[in-house]
C-alpha cells in the first residue's frame, strides 16, 4: 500500500466510502462520482485512495483555487508524514513543487498541460473536486478528460461535488455516485435582516461587523464571516480590527500565500472574513460562529455593450447550506444570516453555470486548440450561441483562429500563456517590457494601473510573476529576457493592444462621474475616487456592469493613454451618412475611432463616393419606407393596381412593398446619389420596370385603370383598399345589374347623390335596384327633383345630366 489510509482518513467521515471507491475504479477506464458535503474530507482522502489503485501513475486533482490547492497539498502531506513536493505536490501559477504521486493544480494549470500534450502521460486518474462549483474552466476540463478517456484505456476519472446536484455529473461520465453523508451537529440559525444588502454597502457591511463581534461575547471558538468580494472582505477586516483584540483574518483569492495560510492554519480563537473561498473549497479549523451576507459575485454578460463583469447578487440555496455547515463541524454552531426567511426561500437551488454568463474567450480558444467544438464537446452546459460566437470574433482579431474557427500557430502560443488570450497577445506584441503591467493586471487592481503597479513593485510574488511573464515572452518577442524598468512599455498602451475595443475618450460629466465612451459604443463613468477624472483618453483593462437600479457600466480600472497612441491602436476610419431633410439628400462625412466620433463634416451628396451613396441612401429607403418618394396620382394609381393583382393572382406579379428596393429601384438610386432632388424622381417609370413580362400584357384586364359605366363614361378604379372601387353617380348607373369581375373580386360602387354624396355602396347592383333604390328615391327626389329618379332603374337611360338636359 503506497498511503497508509488509516493514519490519514481514519477521523474523516468519508473515510467509510474509501472501499467502494476502489471497487468502482477496480477497471482501467472507469469514473466514479463521489457526493460528500463540506468538511467530511473527501479532498483529503480520496487522492490517497485512488493513489493505492494507480501508482506508480500520478494522481492529479483539480481544485478551483490556488488557496484550495496549496491547502489540500499541505494538509495531505501532514497526515502523511511527507514534505510538500516529496509524494504530495501542488502546481498554481508561478508555484509549482510537484510531488510523485499526488499532485493537487488548478484547473488552468491541468488544461493547458493537455494542450501541451493530450496523452497525459504518466498520469493514471484524475480528480475533478468541487464540479458544484461550476467554474468555467472546471466544466471545460471536463469535457476535455471525458474525450481523452475515450482513447485512453487506462484513465480513470473521479468527480466531487459537496451537493446533491451530482446526478447531473454522473450521466455525463457514465458513472456511479457513492456517498457520505457529513456528521454534523446541531445548528442554531437565526435570521437578523439589516438595510443595504442588495447593494452590499459599507453600512451592511459595518453591521455585519457589529452582529459578529456581539455573537463572539463569552465564546473561545472562532468564526467565519462570508462577505462577497475582496472590497467588502477587506472594509470588515478594518472595521473588526479597529474594535476587537481577537485576531482578525481577511481570505479571497488576492492575498499571498502567506497571508492565506495564517488565516487557515492559525490555531487560537480567531474572526475570519472570507469571500466564497471558504465556502466548500477550503477548511478553516476551529469555527462554530458563521456569519452569512447571503450574496456571491458572479460573472455576468451583457452582449448588447460587449460587457462581462461580476455583479453581486443572492447566492444559491446550496451555497447557504454549506456556509452554514461550516458552523457544525467541530460541535454545535451557531449561523446568522443577514436577511429575511423569506428571502432564502427565493434563492435558487444551485449556482448558476459560470459557462452561461461569462467571458468564452479563453475556453473558445482551448476548444479550438483541443481540435474539438464546442457542439461535440460533452459539457455539462453550452455557452450561449451569441456569447460563443463573440469569442470566435475575438479570437479572429486576435489571430488566434482563422476565419474557419481552425486555431492557428499564433493561437497555439497565446493558449499555453497563462493569462486572458487577449492580454497574451499583447504580452507577445510587446514583449518582456508589457510582463509588469500584465501581472499588475493579474492582481485585479482597481483605479490607477500605474498607482497599482508602485505598489506592487515592492512585493516579492509580483517581481516573481513579472520574471516569470517576461522568460514566457521573450520567445515569442525574440528579446531578453532580463527585465528592465526603464525599459517598460506604458501601462496605458499595454491595455490598449489587449483591449482595444475599451479605449474611451472622456465625453462628458453625469452626477460628479466622468464619461468616457468606449470604442465599441458604449459609455462607462469613472468614480472621481480612482484618481483619473483628469484624462481625455484612457485604455481600460476592467468595466463592470451597473447593479440593481444603476443601469450604467463602471469603470474600475484603466490607465491613461495619450490621443496620438489611442487612435493608432484604434484605428481611424471614414463613414459618411445620407438623410432626407424636406425632401433633399443631405450628407456627412464622418471621421471616428470605432464608435467615437472624431469629426463630422457636411458635404454635397456628389462628395460621397457612389457606392456608398447608393447604400446610405438605400438603408434611408429601408428605415423610412416608400412613402418618401413623391408619387403623382398616376404612379400611386398604378401601385395599388400592382399591390392588388400580387396579393389576388400572386406570382410572376411583385408585391411592391416587400420587393428589394436596392434592386427595382437602381437608377433611382444612382440619381439621388449624383445630386438629384427626391423630388424629380418618376416613381410610375420606376413601378413599370417591374412589370413581369410577358404576363405584363394582361395588366390591363387583370386590373384596369378605369370602368365605363352605362352612362358612357370612364370612372377611374380605385384599388386602394385591395379591391376594385369606383365612385359614380348613381343615375349613371341605371340599367347595371352585376359588377364587373377583377382578378375573382366584384367592383364595388360607391353610389354618389348629384351633389357627389355618398348614398350607397354594394357589388350587387340587382339587389340594390329592387331593393334599397325605393328608399333613397323617396328621400332624394325630393332634394334633387332636377334629375331623374325613375321607378323603374333598370330601363331608364343612364346619364349624369339633368331632366331638362336630356330633353
Amino acid at each position: 500500500m503506497i498511503f497508509d489510509l488509516y493514519r490519514i482518513g481514519a477521523t474523516l467521515p468519508v473515510s467509510v466510502a474509501a472501499e467502494r471507491i476502489t471497487a468502482a475504479l477496480s477497471k482501467p477506464t472507469s469514473a466514479v462520482v463521489v457526493q460528500a458535503p463540506p468538511g467530511t474530507g473527501k479532498t483529503t482522502v480520496v487522492p490517497p485512495v485512488i493513489a493505492n489503485i494507480t501508482a506508480p501513475q500520478k494522481v492529479v486533482v483539480t481544485a478551483p483555487r490556488r488557496v484550495a490547492v496549496r491547502a489540500a497539498a499541505r494538509r495531505l502531506a501532514d497526515l502523511d508524514g511527507s514534505m510538500v513536493g516529496d509524494r504530495v505536490g501542488y502546481s498554481v501559477r508561478g508555484d509549482s513543487r510537484p510531488g510523485s504521486l499526488v499532485e493537487f493544480v488548478t484547473p488552468g494549470i491541468l488544461i493547458r498541460r493537455l494542450l501541451r500534450d493530450p496523452d497525459l502521460p504518466g498520469v493514471g486518474a484524475v480528480v475533478i473536486d468541487e464540479v458544484h462549483e461550476r467554474q468555467v474552466e472546471t466544466d471545460l476540463l471536463l469535457g476535455m478528460l471525458i474525450e481523452l478517456q475515450q482513447l485512453r484505456d487506462d484513465l480513470r476519472l473521479v468527480a466531487m461535488s459537496a451537493t446533491v446536484d451530482a446526478d447531473r455529473f454522473a450521466q455525463l461520465l457514465s458513472a456511479p455516485v457513492i456517498a457520505t453523508d457529513a456528521v454534523t451537529f446541531p445548528l442554531d440559525i437565526s435570521y437578523l435582516p439589516v438595510p443595504g444588502r442588495i447593494e452590499c454597502s459599507r453600512d451592511f457591511v459595518s453591521a455585519i461587523a457589529q452582529h459578529t463581534l456581539e455573537h463572539m461575547q463569552g465564546r473561545e471558538d472562532s468564526a467565519l464571516v462570508f462577505l462577497p468580494g475582496l472590497r467588502q472582505v477587506e472594509h470588515c477586516h478594518e472595521v473588526l480590527s479597529n474594535l476587537t483584540d481577537i485576531p482578525v483574518f481577511a481570505l479571497h483569492g488576492q492575498l499571498s500565500a502567506v497571508q492565506q495560510d495564517q488565516a487557515l492554519r492559525f490555531t487560537g480563537q480567531r474572526i475570519v472574513v472570507a469571500t466564497a473561498i471558504a465556502e466548500s473549497s477550503v477548511t478553516v479549523p476551529g469555527v462554530r460562529l458563521v456569519v452569512d451576507a447571503g450574496l456571491a459575485r458572479v460573472p455576468k454578460r451583457d452582449a448588447n455593450r460587449a460587457m462581462t463583469g461580476l455583479v453581486t447578487v443572492s447566492c444559491s440555496k446550496s451555497s447557504a447550506d454549506q456556509r452554514a455547515g461550516r458552523a457544525g463541524r467541530e460541535g454545535p454552531g451557531t449561523v446568522l444570516r443577514m436577511y429575511e426567511q423569506r428571502e432564502y426561500q427565493r434563492f435558487t437551488e444551485f449556482s448558476v453555470p459560470e459557462i452561461m454568463s461569462a467571458d468564452v474567450t479563453w475556453p473558445a480558444l482551448a476548444v479550438a486548440c483541443w481540435g474539438s467544438s464546442i457542439a461535440e464537446l460533452p459539457l455539462p452546459n453550452t455557452p450561449p450561441e451569441a456569447a460563443w460566437q463573440s469569442a470566435i470574433r475575438t479570437l479572429q482579431h486576435l489571430g488566434a483562429v482563422d476565419s474557419n474557427g481552425q486555431v492557428t500557430d499564433l493561437g497555439r502560443q497565446l493558449a499555453l500563456i497563462p493569462t486572458d488570450p487577449r492580454l497574451a497577445r499583447a504580452l507577445a506584441q510587446l514583449g518582456p517590457a508589457a510582463a509588469e503591467t500584465i501581472a499588475a493586471l493579474g492582481e485585479d487592481p482597481r483605479g490607477d494601473i500605474v498607482q497599482a503597479i508602485v505598489q506592487l513593485r515592492p512585493t516579492s510574488r509580483f517581481s516573481a510573476e513579472v520574471a516569470r511573464l517576461s522568460r514566457i515572452a521573450a520567445p515569442l518577442f525574440d528579446a531578453p529576457t532580463t527585465h528592465d524598468d526603464t525599459t517598460d512599455v506604458d501601462p496605458g498602451v499595454v491595455v490598449g493592444q489587449a483591449f482595444p475595443d475599451q479605449i474611451a475618450k472622456r465625453v462628458g460629466e453625469e452626477n460628479g462621474n466622468s464619461v468616457f465612451l468606449l470604442a465599441h459604443g458604449s459609455r462607462a463613468v469613472l468614480p472621481p475616487h480612482l484618481g483619473l477624472s483628469h484624462a481625455q483618453w484612457l485604455a481600460i483593462a476592467t468595466v463592470t456592469i451597473g447593479g440593481k437600479g444603476n443601469s450604467n457600466a463602471i469603470i474600475r480600472a484603466a490607465a491613461e493613454i495619450d490621443r496620438e497612441t489611442a487612435l493608432d491602436i484604434i484605428g481611424i476610419s471614414t463613414n459618411y451618412s445620407c438623410h432626407i431633410d424636406s425632401g433633399v439628400i443631405k450628407a456627412r462625412r464622418i471621421t471616428h475611432a470605432g464608435a467615437i466620433v472624431m469629426n463630422t463634416t457636411n458635404i454635397a451628396i456628389d462628395e460621397v463616393p457612389p457606392a456608398l451613396a447608393q447604400s446610405a441612401i438605400s438603408a434611408e429607403i429601408s428605415r423610412r419606407g416608400l412613402d418618401m418618394f413623391s408619387f403623382s396620382s398616376s404612379a400611386t394609381a398604378l401601385r395599388h393596381r400592382l399591390n392588388f393583382i400580387s396579393r389576388q393572382v400572386g406570382e410572376p406579379w411583385p408585391d411592391v412593398e416587400k420587393l428589394d428596393r436596392t434592386y427595382w429601384l437602381q437608377p433611382e438610386l444612382t440619381a439621388l446619389a449624383q445630386g438629384v432632388p427626391i423630388a424629380d424622381i418618376d416613381m410610375h417609370a420606376a413601378l413599370l420596370r417591374i412589370l413581369p413580362w410577358p404576363e405584363a400584357n394582361s395588366f390591363d384586364a387583370l386590373a384596369p385603370e378605369t370602368l365605363t359605366v352605362a352612362s358612357g363614361r370612364m370612372v377611374p378604379i380605385d384599388y386602394s383598399d385591395g379591391r376594385p372601387v369606383v365612385r359614380v353617380k348613381l343615375q349613371e348607373c341605371f340599367g347595371i345589374t352585376t359588377s364587373p369581375v377583377f382578378c375573382g373580386r366584384p367592383v364595388v360602387f360607391h353610389l354618389l347623390s348629384p351633389a357627389g354624396r355618398p348614398l350607397a355602396i354594394t357589388d350587387d347592383l340587382a339587389s340594390f335596384w329592387s331593393g334599397s333604390y325605393h328608399n333613397v328615391r323617396a328621400e332624394m327626389r325630393g332634394r334633387y327633383p332636377k334629375h331623374p329618379w325613375p321607378k323603374d332603374p333598370l330601363t331608364a337611360t343612364a346619364t349624369a345630366k339633368t331632366k331638362r338636359h336630356l330633353g
